[in-house]
């Protein structure tokens, strides 16, 4: 398993607090993902959003693109995996920024493609907001002209929303053929997508069940699609590590007390122009990207035992959201962390001598 985590760009991730200690400053990500670094975490993700969908629309948060290219500069192993919007971007200029991110990092610089749903952000901000299948239809010729300008010398297209002709980008990336691309999406139109033109699944938070199912679902339809096996598995979960079962319980009825705020700006957009498997309520919305239906939750040997039982589902990688950020992701290290390595050893050590 590796361990990511959202970086912090929107001030917390609980919609029902209104202050996480965790303000939405370069600072702070600063901070967090160089001390992350020193903690053994492998990635970070950076959201993009222009609007704050967490605190509220009028909120501050930060701007995607800028602050990894920024964070890029002043880390040195980590991988730094960005958001982007086809509705937002020219793919050429997107392949350009991202091979030039990509030499600042010297090969950590990754993609999450992400088809958009807010519709109202998209307004504000000039976005192209089509049909939800319509949407994918652009995802995909976007992708085709990242990977043809990072892979091709010169190169052509001509597609129905992009059109380009003998265009050379240089230099190329430093990853080859390409920048990691992770994606999620959970409609059919989506799943073929991904299955067709990405690298890696990435989920939003689920059951160790359904991880399982999604998991086998997309290997099938790599297999069919004739592509090399996904590089990797991810799903966003929101721990909540505690000493006892009572700090636990504590824990989880603060941060789900419901609240009617600005920060529910966005659950109508999210629950009607996405096409999601599970039903989503207020509950599961109270933190971003379903993070408590993993329910990892718990001591740190419950959540270390939850862990293993990812990993044999076919999970890799953990993007996972904390409150507040510092002092919660240096526990998850020197607690959990350090678990569920002594539990895969004897986990083979057993296998083994059986």
């Amino acid at each position: 398993m590796k361990y990511g985590f959202w970086l912090p760009i929107f001030g917390g991730w609980l919609r029902n607090v209104e202050n996480e200690n965790m303000p939405p400053t370069y600072a702070y990500a600063k901070e967090v993902i160089q001390k992350a670094e020193k903690w053994g975490y492998d990635t970070t993700l950076i959201a993009e959003l222009y609007l704050n969908d967490i605190k509220g629309p009028e909120h501050d948060s930060l701007e995607a693109w800028t602050t990894a290219a920024a964070l890029a500069a002043v880390t040195e192993k980590i991988e730094i995996m960005t958001a982007v919007r086809p509705g937002f971007h020219n793919p050429a200029v997107t392949a350009k920024m991202a091979a030039n991110i990509d030499h600042i990092s010297n090969g950590r610089f990754t993609l999450n493609v992400v088809s958009a749903w807010w519709e109202e952000e998209a307004r504000q901000y000039g976005g192209i907001f089509t049909e939800h299948d319509a949407r994918y239809d652009r995802t995909e010729e976007f992708i085709q002209v990242l990977k043809g300008l990072w892979e091709k010398e010169t190169f052509t297209y001509q597609g129905n929303f992009y059109q380009f002709s003998q265009t050379h980008l240089h230099p190329k990336p430093v990853q080859k053929p390409n920048p990691i691309l992770y994606a999620g999406g959970e409609s059919p139109r989506g799943k073929e997508t991904i299955a067709r033109h990405c690298d890696a699944y990435v989920m939003h938070g689920g059951t160790v069940d359904e991880i399982r199912s999604k998991i086998d679902e997309m290997k099938k339809l790599r297999a069919s699609a004739e592509g090399k096996p996904f590089q990797s598995f991810g799903m966003a979960a929101y721990i909540v590590c505690r000493d006892t079962d009572d700090e636990v319980q504590a824990e989880l009825a603060r941060i789900t007390d419901i609240k009617e705020s600005s920060a529910y700006a966005g659950y109508k957009d999210f629950t009607t122009k996405s096409q999601l498997e599970q039903k989503l309520d207020l509950y599961d919305y109270s933190v971003s990207n379903r993070g408590l239906r993993p329910n990892l939750i718990g001591t740190p040997e419950q959540i270390a035992e939850k862990i293993i039982q990812y990993e044999d589902a076919g999970l890799d990688l953990l993007l996972l959201q904390f409150s507040p950020q510092l002092e919660e992701m240096e526990r998850f290290s020197t607690e959990v962390m350090p678990l569920v390595e002594e539990k895969r050893k004897a986990k083979l050590e057993s296998t083994y001598s059986s």
